[in-house]
C-alpha cells in the first residue's frame, strides 16, 4: 500500500508557478517582439540569441521537467542548443551576414 506522502508528492511546481513561468515567458517574447520596432543597430541579432537561449532554457528546464530530472537530460539538452548556435552562426557567415 502507499502511504499518503507519496500520493500527494507533485514532481514540479505548483500551478502559479507554471503561470509566472508562463508570464516570464510572455515578457520576454513581447521583448523579442519588440526588437522589430525599435531600432537595436548592432545589437539586434545578439540580442535575440540571447533571448531564444533565455527562453529555451526555460521552457526545458520547467516544462519539460528538466530541473527536476537527473542531470545528464539537462547536459543533453543544452549540448545541442549550443551544437544548433554553432551550426546557425557558421550557415550566417558563409553568406557574409556578421558582415556591414
Amino acid at each position: 500500500m502507499m502511504s499518503e506522502d507519496t500520493t500527494t508528492k507533485q514532481h514540479g511546481m505548483s500551478t502559479a508557478g507554471y503561470v509566472r513561468i508562463a508570464l516570464i515567458l510572455a515578457a520576454i517574447t513581447a521583448l523579442e517582439v519588440s526588437t522589430y520596432y525599435v531600432d537595436f543597430g548592432p545589437f539586434f541579432m545578439p540580442s535575440l540569441m540571447i533571448m531564444m537561449v533565455a527562453k529555451f532554457v526555460v521552457v526545458a528546464s520547467y516544462f519539460m521537467h528538466l530541473k527536476f530530472d537527473n542531470k545528464i537530460f539537462s547536459w543533453m539538452f543544452y549540448t545541442g542548443l549550443f551544437l544548433a548556435i554553432g551550426v546557425y552562426v557558421a550557415a550566417l557567415s558563409t553568406f557574409k551576414f556578421f558582415m556591414a
